[in-house]
């Protein structure tokens, strides 16, 4: 029986797993098999696999950090070239990680992802920090000092005035750094940033059908999401589903009964089942 990549992101991300054994590498070839339904994710685990062999075979035994970052730098980022896509940042193929792989082009959210699974291979630690507008990662020394990476740039070190300038350039010269903008996030934040990521370039471009795909698997993470659940009605109805759209606004209702806008979304879904009796 072949299980669908919405089952299989599911079972990945369950609520009684715990987020530090969540498989970060399975989950996210979950997600993008639902937009490549005949992806083969060993393929792309192998792949990853041998990437982390390469820099464990330039490691002395006892390796120091400084080396470690280094041996997983130039493997990733000399040797394969992976790269930030400069060119056309909110390509869709940009958070699917299979794409990444092939293409050595990313964003930085998946190029982090990249980063942690190897690094993870080779018995280095490696957290996400979701830094408004441009994830990065972190990692601790022996006494607990933290350090930033910023992998789009390949993975160069960053300090504190490099961290308020990478926030510049997203928001603006008036953006202020606040602490817990460098805070570490779980592996299912990491999760619904890709999603996210993915939602906003489906909605953008107004291809309602994918940006459905991508709710399904946001709720999946935070099913009492009200507004996931008003999104995803809306969405539906859209696109002609329309028991789908009665269901979840209903739903969102139930959830957010004194909302601003739960009279409107009342008669929008006395309206849709009307058209349901209609159509019967």
């Amino acid at each position: 029986m072949v299980v669908s990549a919405l089952e299989e992101f599911a079972q990945l991300v369950a609520p009684e797993i715990e987020d530090e054994r969540i498989d970060l590498l399975a989950a996210v070839l979950a997600v993008a098999r639902s937009e490549y339904p005949k992806l083969d994710a060993e393929v792309y685990v192998r792949r990853v696999d041998q990437f982390a062999d390469r820099v464990r075979a330039v490691l002395p035994r006892y390796a120091e950090v400084p080396e470690i970052i280094s041996a997983l730098n130039r493997v990733l980022f000399i040797e394969e070239g992976f790269r930030g896509n400069r060119e056309d940042y909110y390509d869709r193929r940009n958070s699917y990680l299979n794409e990444v792989l092939d293409r050595k082009l990313g964003i930085p959210i998946t190029l982090a992802v990249l980063y942690i699974e190897v690094a993870r291979r080779v018995g280095f630690a490696v957290f996400g920090v979701g830094m408004p507008g441009h994830f990065l990662l972190k990692f601790f020394d022996a006494a607990g000092h933290p350090t930033v990476l910023d992998v789009y740039d390949g993975g160069r070190v960053l300090s504190a005035s490099e961290c308020q300038a990478r926030l510049e350039q997203v928001f603006g010269e008036h953006a202020s750094m606040q602490p817990e903008f460098l805070n570490t996030v779980s592996r299912r934040q990491i999760l619904t940033r890709i999603l996210n990521n993915l939602k906003n370039i489906y909605l953008t471009s107004r291809d309602f059908r994918r940006a459905l795909t991508v709710i399904d698997l946001i709720l999946v993470i935070y099913p009492r999401s009200a507004e996931e659940v008003r999104q995803r009605a809306l969405l539906r109805y859209n696109v002609g589903q329309l028991k789908g759209a009665a269901e979840d606004l209903e739903l969102y209702l139930k959830m957010a009964p004194e909302a601003s806008d739960a009279d409107e979304m009342r008669l929008l879904a006395l309206s849709v089942r009307r058209t349901l009796i209609q159509m019967n």
